[in-house]
């Protein structure tokens, strides 16, 4: 009998044994976990700088997540790899919701393994911080529709691996720093809608696809090297810029988009683009002049060459375009048959020729324009054979005076 309590109590000892030891290995299995899943201690400070300089807008919820006595990486924008954060996108995404209200905490520029920092449309004031050029890895910058000022820091620049910079629709002044144009692998830069003022700096990016410095208060002329042939998309309308542009625009032939319009660029337009593969082409309210010559068949769907100082006769290779803008030039001579032609059998839904010099357009004055198409003939040097619709800036003037008509043909 005391042999086998013996043994009992032995085999009951090593069991204990066996448990404390699981015990033991599952305590050091938690605790390796725990230590993997803390948050860089400087990632944490920074996120704690970060969400007490902004504050949700009436209407979002965004930081009722934010919570730091648990675990950061499972805050919403927040997102880790290991213990770093990698990507910060402040505010709710979704359409129509309310954004944040504050300013940037220079703290950000902590965040180190940051490669993507975005901000949704919101009350964001204040300049950007300058600590932000401290991110080395930062690839996606975007913070858009805010009330950013200031001037852009030039020291950006050193963010060699940033792809997307994107401050649009802010209250930004100063110059379009030069340094910017030196980041190599930049592809899309986006600043329209703010209050830059001064030169457009060259960009030396071979991977720029999109180039949009739109409504600004930018001047003076553009060097012919400026942009990049990768260039797809370029605009630079509603600026204060000035000068030829035709040795800049024969380059970028991989254009698709392109909007000068509202500047005060002079001298010809290059045939040579309308071969380009351009879904919008905008060009109005400028200074261009001379002869407008197309090589071959315009494929562009939309062309606005209004209010310049266009002249010549206007070419039959526009009978393809579907909405063409040439009112308010100096054309002159007859209108092509082959876009009345095209007109008439509804593949021309815009036609607007109305102030210029044009003596003559053959169609029959009971013909029926289509009613998915628009033609306006006013205030040009002949009586409009019929009577079409025309917008309210064209005036209530029928023709243009004689006297104009003969000072122009002399």
């Amino acid at each position: 009998m005391a042999v086998t309590g013996f043994r009992e109590k032995a085999q009951s000892f090593h069991i204990l044994i066996l448990l404390l030891a699981l015990s033991t290995s599952l305590q050091c299995s938690l605790l390796i976990v725990s230590v993997d899943a803390i948050l860089d201690p400087l990632d944490f400070l920074a996120l704690q700088s970060i969400r007490k300089s902004l504050d949700d807008m009436p209407g979002s919820n965004f930081f009722s997540s934010w919570d730091f006595t648990s675990d950061p990486c499972n805050f919403a924008g927040v997102y880790c790899d290991s213990d770093r954060v990698i990507a910060l996108n402040l505010g709710d995404p979704r359409a129509g919701s309310p954004g944040l209200i504050g300013r940037l905490d220079p703290a950000i520029g902590k965040l180190s393994a940051l490669a993507e920092l975005s901000v949704v449309p919101g009350r964001i004031m204040g300049s950007l911080p300058e600590s932000v050029s401290q991110l080395k890895d930062l690839r996606f910058l975007a913070i858009s529709r805010n009330f950013l000022t200031g001037t852009i820091p030039q020291s950006l620049s050193e963010l060699s691996n940033l792809r997307t910079l994107d401050l649009s629709y802010n209250q930004l002044t100063g110059p379009v720093p030069p340094s910017i144009g030196s980041i190599t692998g930049l592809s899309n830069l986006i600043l329209c809608h703010n209050r830059l003022s001064g030169p457009v700096p060259p960009f030396g990016s071979q991977l720029l696809t999109r180039l949009d410095l739109s409504h600004n208060h930018l001047n003076g002329s553009i060097q012919p090297l400026s942009f990049p042939p990768s260039l797809q998309y370029l605009s630079l309308s509603w600026n204060r810029l000035v000068g030829p542009v035709d040795t800049i625009l024969t380059r970028l032939d991989q254009l698709n988009y392109l909007d000068l319009s509202a500047n005060g660029f002079t001298g010809p337009i290059p045939g040579r683009i309308f071969g380009f593969p351009i879904g919008n082409l905008q060009l109005q309210r400028n200074a261009f002049a001379g002869p407008v010559q197309p090589t071959d068949q315009v494929a562009i769907p939309t062309v606005d060459l209004s209010y310049n100082r266009l002249s010549g006769q206007i070419s039959p290779m526009f009978s393809t375009v579907q909405n063409l803008y040439l009112n308010n030039n100096r054309f002159s001579g007859e209108v092509p048959g082959s876009l009345v032609d095209r007109l008439l059998a509804a593949g021309m839904e815009t036609l607007y020729l109305q102030h210029n010099y044009l003596t003559g357009i053959e169609i029959n004055p009971t013909a029926e324009i289509p009613v998915s198409s628009s033609l306006c003939l006013q205030y040009n040097c002949m009586v409009p054979p019929l009577q079409t619709p025309c917008p309210l800036k064209a005036g209530n003037q029928k023709t243009r005076p004689t006297a104009q008509c003969n000072e122009w043909r002399g």
